[in-house]
């Protein structure tokens, strides 16, 4: 009998620091960071011309190309970190067939929308690969930006469960993180 291998999800609302987080949790456990950003950014080079907006084809590709990584690692016996700001209604139908094959466990980011809006800024302006995203909104709209990320939708499926706050650091830390990971 072989043991499953473990699936980390990390997600929370874009800002949350769930990218960060996912490759320092990768690098403790020795095993690959699936970033659906990341997989977006390198698609974006194969589309010249590319402007982001929401359910834009490429974004919808990205979506599909991100859940079969998952399930080609898992498949395949591998342990990953897999990290999207995707809400329940994207997630649970990604996730649910990868119960029985992965021994999934959840970390949920979080922090204030206004924590979250200057990450986003910020990011905006420091990293030209960003470009790929659309989540420059926070700035645009203050008053929309609070509303979307107070009310994300986490994902919520019957696995073990732990909300970390991002704000200063890690809230419970690493060490607890990894010990809530392998028990």
């Amino acid at each position: 009998m072989q043991a499953k291998p473990m699936l980390v999800v990390i997600s929370g609302p874009p800002g949350t620091g769930k990218t960060t987080l996912a490759h320092e949790v990768a690098r403790a456990i020795g095993c690959p960071a699936i970033c659906r950003d990341e997989i977006k950014e390198g698609m974006a080079h194969a589309t010249p011309g590319f402007v982001p907006s929401a359910g834009d084809p490429l974004t919808m590709r990205t979506l599909a190309t991100f859940f079969d990584v998952i399930g080609l690692l898992i498949g395949r016996g591998t342990t990953i970190v897999a990290e999207a700001a995707f809400q329940d209604r994207i997630w649970r139908p990604g996730l649910t067939p990868l119960l029985g094959s992965a021994d999934l466990r959840i970390l949920q980011c979080t922090v204030s929308a206004e924590i979250a809006g200057d990450r986003i800024s910020r990011r905006a302006t420091d990293n030209t690969l960003r470009k790929a995203h659309e989540d420059g909104h926070s700035s645009a709209d203050p008053e929309l930006w609070h509303r979307t990320h107070t009310t994300f939708d986490p994902v919520t499926l019957p696995v073990p469960t732990l909300t970390v706050d991002t704000a200063d650091g890690y809230q419970p830390g690493l060490s607890e993180i990894l010990t809530f990971l392998t028990r």
